[in-house]
């Protein structure tokens, strides 16, 4: 059975930083590609960032560039998100999704994830 457990969420004052951790068990991690995406109040799940499998690439959405980074440890089977600079545009509900690929491409729409956590919440205060 595939788990992805998230951690790390909190609230944070706008500027500052939090490391999301996403622990997956029940899969070969390394044969996946994992993703973040975040779900704002009255608003549609959307994409923040993913990293092919073993790490070879990454993508991001245009709104998070240059503060977060995704990033991956094989060895326990967990994936990051290190966000800088938060705003408060940045609350929201994160969630951590992975899908099964033998390529190295970066995936960014949800429908292409197999299995997703069940969210932690980040709140930025102004």
């Amino acid at each position: 059975q595939v788990q992805l457990v998230e951690s790390g969420g909190g609230l944070v004052q706008a500027g500052g930083s939090l490391r999301l951790s996403c622990a997956a068990s029940g899969l070969t991690f390394s044969s996946y590609t994992m993703g973040w995406f975040r779900q704002a109040p009255g608003k549609e799940r959307e994409f923040v960032a993913a990293i092919s499998r073993s790490g070879g690439n990454a993508g991001y959405a245009d709104s998070v560039k240059g503060r977060f980074t995704i990033s991956i440890d094989n060895a326990k089977n967990t994936v990051y998100l290190q966000m800088n600079s938060l705003n408060p545009e940045d609350t929201a509900v994160y969630y951590c999704a992975a899908r099964f690929t033998s390529s190295r491409v970066v995936f960014t729409t949800l429908s292409e994830y197999h299995f997703w956590g069940q969210g932690t919440q980040v709140t930025v205060s102004s």
